[in-house]
């Protein structure tokens, strides 16, 4: 059994090994999984140059078989069904095979599983780790948001604001910059639509990803979307998998919680989230446009918990409002 990420060499190993067995004169019969399954397909043709029951035979009795890219192929029950067959026959001979896995083990059909994974018949070779990118997200955290969205961009004056608005973009920068050189705890940005909430959010993970520290980004509505994509059969990932990575991020940004739509479902998903890392005390970033005082719930309870959640208010006009740009570009007129 040959594991590890793509790129770690595994079909490579496969192939030598194919090679050595030729070398030394004992046929080797080297084949990747999908295309394993597409041939066996074709066989049932009348115009098959192959039968399949000759093609299947040649398969299960390959004095050396290899299998590539085990996991790769389309989880149907007839798929299934003869790479169960297959691997058990040769199982059960105990004849000479190679496994490269293109997914990890746990995720391969128990019956597989107990084959490949049994004591004195199988040995696994894992061929290193995959390492976790430093940024994860989920909803168009762009290019562009990262290089534009920095503390140095950041204009306090925001839109013409006045003093009491220039004034909580000032204390909601200063925090930011606080908390991106000591994550603790929680950071609450509240404000309306284009205060600059997801501005400084993204300035935060800028200034982790530069200190080489993990960040998991997400636009909660998209990260429900993706969430419930993973319950369709075709999905990469595993709800389970998936859920369990934002649920215990080492750092995580909720974008605009609360523009969500409100079903039991995305609710009970987003208390777990929220429940799991209040409990776990894991440094969370969050954006709403929802004021406290509107909220209500077991999820605003965690969110006004002072102990854990530092709350920066932020008053400006909408910096993407034009007009309001335009209007006091126009030079007064002077009265006479």
């Amino acid at each position: 059994m040959l594991s590890g990420p793509s790129g770690s060499g595994k079909t490579h190993l496969a192939a030598a090994i194919a090679n050595g067995c030729i070398q030394v004169g004992h046929p080797a019969f080297f084949v990747a999984v999908p295309d394993l399954l597409d041939h066996l397909r074709a066989a049932y043709s009348p115009n098959s140059e192959v039968p399949y029951d000759q093609l299947s035979e040649q398969v299960r009795n390959a004095p050396v078989l290899i299998l590539d890219d085990l996991g790769a192929q389309s989880g149907t029950p007839w798929a299934q069904e003869k790479l169960f067959q297959l691997l058990n026959h040769r199982f059960n001979a105990q004849m000479p095979t190679v496994v490269v896995l293109a997914v990890p083990m746990e995720k391969l059909e128990e019956r597989l599983r107990t084959r490949l994974e049994a004591p004195g018949v199988a040995r696994q070779l894992p061929l290193g780790r995959k390492s976790a990118p430093l940024l994860e997200q989920l909803g168009g955290l762009e290019d562009s948001m990262l290089r534009d969205m920095t503390f140095e961009r950041f204009d306090v004056r925001g839109n013409r604001a006045d003093s009491e608005g220039r004034a909580s973009l000032e204390a909601a920068l200063v925090a930011a910059r606080s908390y991106a050189r000591d994550s603790h705890g929680w950071l609450l940005l509240i404000g309306s639509t284009g205060v600059g909430k997801t501005h400084l959010a993204v300035a935060i993970a800028n200034q982790r990803l530069k200190q080489g520290l993990p960040v998991f980004f997400t636009f909660v509505p998209a990260l429900l979307d993706h969430l419930r994509a993973t319950f369709a059969p075709d999905s990469p990932a595993s709800y389970d998998e998936r859920f369990e990575r934002v649920k215990s991020a080492p750092f995580l940004v909720l974008d605009d919680l609360g523009s969500e739509s409100s079903t039991p479902w995305a609710e009970e998903k987003l208390y777990q989230t929220i429940v799991h890392r209040h409990n776990a005390r894991l440094p969370t970033v969050i954006t709403t446009r929802r004021l406290l005082e509107e909220m209500a719930g077991p999820i605003s309870s965690r969110l006004k918990d002072p102990h854990v959640v530092s709350v920066l208010p932020m008053s400006a006009p909408d910096f993407r409002d034009q007009s309001r740009q335009a209007a006091s570009a126009r030079p007064r007129r002077r009265s006479v």
